[in-house]
């Protein structure tokens, strides 16, 4: 392995464990040489210094034991910008994405008014940070019980000028006051352990962001219980859930007295959001 083409060949050694095998070779090589992925195509005849290649080569090792390539690399792309990732957070979904499009529509035309925002389980500060640049009028609040994940999502604020958003340590509503959100969105665990459809990448991410007991519903209604309090007169409460879990999320918003319930699909067809609302 001597030129950037032949770099790009061993896509072959990764296609047992990946589903973007060449996808996550162009990223860990352009990672490796710090260039943009259009320059490896420009250049395929340029040469790997030693140092280079051996690094590249540790990378293709490690990933080839299914560590996923945004820890490898230290970020992962979220709707239009870049965020920091590193084992002490789950790495962005597209699914995510979706829940962040569905907070933008249930607050269409507001982008100029002063709306209370909390992100519970916020991780990395995705979609705290996603709706602060959206929204540079609303105070958006990220939650989570991790101090590691919060020096890394205030570290991503940082980086993208979101100085409309703050983060705290808590767990899910703990602390926060009541009748004083806007909306309320979380992308909370909702895995159940031990679920056979879990991508075995997940291994290398944290359990705490994952799992939430033996049907995976137990922060779900956790957050369904406590949002309700917190909340304005009328104001929105958002999730992300299981693709087998909507019953059981529909029954808990209900019994917990939410109204005009809606639920959403993802790209893939599978139930994934719910938006509610606290009567008024």
């Amino acid at each position: 392995m001597n030129t950037v083409a032949e770099a790009l060949e061993l896509t072959r050694e990764l296609r047992q464990v990946s589903d973007s095998p060449r996808l996550d070779v162009e990223l860990l090589l352009a990672h490796t040489l710090q260039l943009g992925r259009g320059a490896l195509h420009a250049h395929p005849e340029r040469l790997l210094a030693a140092v280079e290649a051996r690094e590249f080569r540790c990378l293709l090792e490690r990933r080839k034991q299914r560590e996923p390539v945004a820890y490898l690399i230290g970020s992962a792309a979220f709707m239009d910008f870049e965020l920091a990732v590193n084992p002490s957070v789950l790495i962005p979904r597209p699914e995510t994405e979706l829940l962040v499009e569905l907070a933008l529509e249930t607050l269409a035309g507001q982008s100029g008014k002063s709306l209370k925002i909390a992100d519970l389980g916020t991780g990395s500060g995705a979609i705290a940070i996603a709706l602060a640049r959206r929204g540079p009028a609303w105070s958006v609040l990220g939650v989570d019980i991790s101090e590691d994940a919060l020096i890394l999502a205030r570290r991503n604020a940082a980086a993208l000028a979101a100085n409309n958003v703050r983060f705290r340590r808590g767990s899910w509503c703990q602390g926060l006051n009541p009748d004083s959100f806007d909306l309320i969105v979380a992308n909370p665990p909702y895995v159940a352990r031990g679920d056979p459809a879990l991508h075995p990448d997940c291994a290398f991410e944290p359990d705490i962001a994952l799992f939430a007991g033996a049907g995976g519903l137990a922060a779900i209604r956790e957050i369904v219980s406590q949002a309700r309090r917190c909340l304005k007169p009328g104001g929105w409460l958002l999730l992300e859930y299981g693709y087998d879990q909507r019953g059981p999320v529909q029954e808990s918003l209900a019994a917990n007295d939410y109204r005009d319930i809606d639920c959403r699909k993802d790209h893939a067809g599978h139930d994934r959001l719910a938006r509610t609302r606290r009567p008024l």
